[in-house]
């Protein structure tokens, strides 16, 4: 992952249609790419994006319909 690009799970939450919890909740199974720093997860926005977009990972997602 590109160090300079890396958001917390807290701001990517409030750039994308998902909550912080489901985005940790997808970190700790390994379905988004993200790393631990410290106690805190980072990502990036094109992993997010990319979760997003594919159809086939989300139909796995129970909370999918859940989303405001």
């Amino acid at each position: 992952m590109d160090t300079e690009r890396l958001l917390s799970l807290k701001e990517a939450a409030s750039r994308f249609p998902i909550s912080e919890r489901q985005l940790r909740h997808l970190a700790r199974a390994g379905r988004l790419p993200a790393t631990k720093v410290g106690r805190d997860w980072v990502t990036t926005a094109e992993a997010v994006a990319a979760y997003l977009a594919n159809a086939e990972l989300r139909s796995r997602d129970p909370h999918k319909y859940k989303r405001s």
